[in-house]
This record gives C-alpha cells, sequence and structure tokens, in this order.
C-alpha cells in the first residue's frame, strides 16, 4: 500500500510542477511579446509593437485592401533594420532600414515624398513601392 501512496505523489508532484512549469512559460512569454505604447522604436535595442488602422497592397493584378488591418513591426538585431508583418494575406516587408530622425522618430532609409515609412511610438505611416508593388498603412498602437 505504501508504493501505491507513494506513486501517487509522484505523479500529483510531476502534474503540478508541469502546470507551473507552463504557468511560468506562458507567462514570460506575454512579457516578452507585449509592448506598452509608450514604448519608443527609436530608442530601444528591442522593439515589438501592433499598429491598427487602414492597409493595402497592389501588385499590379492584385489589390487587397483592409479598413481595419494591422501591422505588427519587430525591431531586428542590425539595430536599424525592422520587420512589418501585415494582417489579413498581404505580404510582409523585412529588413528595411531606418534612421533616427528628431527625438522620437524613425524614417526608412532612401525615403522620398513618393515612398517612405515613418514610425513613432503612436503612428506608422507607410507609402512602400518597390519592383511594381505598393503597400500603403495609416495605422496608430
Amino acid at each position: 500500500m505504501k508504493l501505491i501512496n507513494l506513486e501517487n505523489r509522484k505523479s500529483a508532484t510531476q502534474k503540478a510542477l508541469k502546470f507551473l512549469g507552463l504557468f511560468v512559460l506562458a507567462i514570460s512569454l506575454f512579457a516578452f511579446t507585449s509592448c506598452r505604447s509608450d514604448d519608443d522604436p527609436a530608442d530601444n535595442d528591442f522593439f515589438a509593437g501592433t499598429y491598427k488602422g487602414p492597409i493595402s497592397y497592389n501588385d499590379g493584378s492584385t489589390t487587397m485592401t483592409k479598413e481595419d488591418g494591422s501591422v505588427f513591426v519587430t525591431k531586428i538585431a542590425s539595430g536599424t533594420k525592422y520587420n512589418f508583418r501585415f494582417s489579413d494575406g498581404i505580404p510582409n516587408l523585412n529588413g528595411v532600414e531606418f534612421k533616427k530622425e528628431g527625438d522620437n522618430v524613425l524614417v526608412m532609409v532612401g525615403a522620398t515624398t513618393t515612398s517612405y515609412i515613418r514610425i513613432d511610438n503612436n503612428d506608422l505611416k507607410i507609402l512602400y513601392m518597390v519592383d511594381g508593388k505598393i503597400w500603403t498603412a495609416n495605422g496608430k498602437r
């Protein structure tokens, strides 16, 4: 009988430890992926934030538009490049290089009046054209 009770205790302890491990993992992932809306993409070594608003894409044969879309922005390891993950099946933009302009604004390197990406802690503005493809976004956090 004592052997069965010991095995039951081990099983209960293992279940409790497994639950605790999953709980800690879930909290860690939430803390790692969440980003306060007052985080400044220009001053953080790590930045991840979601901007919501109208987005669109056109490649000459396909047009995609979403009034309530989103763009998830992440700063990649280089420190000056960012990735833009669009919702609703719009292709992503990856490895776009930025420079700091003013105190809290990032502007795409090589930006012109007809092709630019601008990020700050509250707003994302995209009018990006390359190889006949056009991405747009006007998002807020």
